[in-house]
């Protein structure tokens, strides 16, 4: 099934998707523009993977890594579906990064990599913007450039474990306004779902609703204000974002 957390006549609400549609919880079923969309979980804290897939290690010039690149972010960092993303001032590079988001259930702590998938709820889309002039090098991603309020769109469905048999199957693709400019499939990740589990709860408790993001294949490039990212991962979803100027609200108005 595929769940979403929308606002909807002014008050937030749960919806599932019915034909392309949008049934709300107590309510009608609409289509998507008759509602504000929300990150499909509340989460506490996003563990995202860094160089993840060894094509995109490569196209950034590093070697792939021995252990996972992990760097925390907090749940400001994210919004929903439709809304839009800050470009801020002055700055030469911020790239897209197309992302299978790992929702988990409970609280897991020093999980075997066996018993992963026990504690995963589901999937989404995510969109972990990067603004490289923020960087202090690659290996050390700091606030400014990965944990920016409203800078990692996410969404637009939280879809049932259950409902992707194989996580490690699923093309992924993003298109800016309109041209493909990056396709993979989450096969070629280095660290696979059960491993990042594994890893992540074996230094801290993942707690339900907790999210994991792992990583992005190669074709990053530099967006502007104005244009329209969609990010895509087969069988969960279309996630769409515009990038804004600094002095625009996530609506894209004058602020």
């Amino acid at each position: 099934m595929k769940r979403a957390r929308v606002i909807f006549e002014n008050r937030q609400c749960m919806a599932v998707e019915r034909d392309g549609m949008l049934e709300i919880d107590g309510g009608p079923t609409v289509g998507e523009a008759a509602v504000e969309w929300l990150p499909p979980i509340v989460a506490k804290t996003i563990a995202a993977v860094g160089l993840n897939y060894r094509d995109h290690a490569e196209e950034l010039s590093f070697k792939p890594p021995e252990q996972p690149l992990i760097f925390l972010k907090t749940s400001g960092a994210l919004t929903g579906h439709r809304c839009c993303t800050h470009r801020p001032s002055g700055v030469k590079m911020m790239h897209f990064e197309c992302e299978l988001a790992v929702v988990i259930g409970r609280d897991a702590k020093r999980v075997k990599r066996e018993h992963a998938y026990d504690y995963v709820r589901g999937y989404t889309v995510a969109n972990d913007y990067a603004v490289r002039d923020y960087l202090e090098n690659y290996y050390r991603p700091n606030l400014r450039a990965k944990n920016r309020a409203a800078s990692t769109p996410i969404g637009p469905w939280l879809v049932d474990r259950d409902d992707i048999p194989d996580p490690h199957r699923l093309n992924l693709a993003t298109s800016v306004n309109g041209m493909r400019v990056q396709d993979g499939n989450t096969k070629d990740m280095i660290f696979d779902v059960p491993y990042l589990i594994a890893y992540v709860s074996d230094f801290m408790t993942l707690a339900a609703g907790d999210v994991i993001l792992t990583g992005t294949p190669k074709g990053v490039v530099d967006c502007k204000a104005g244009d329209e990212v969609v990010t895509e991962i087969e069988h969960i979803g279309k996630l769409h974002n515009t990038i804004v100027n600094a002095d625009q609200d996530r609506n894209g108005r004058k602020e």
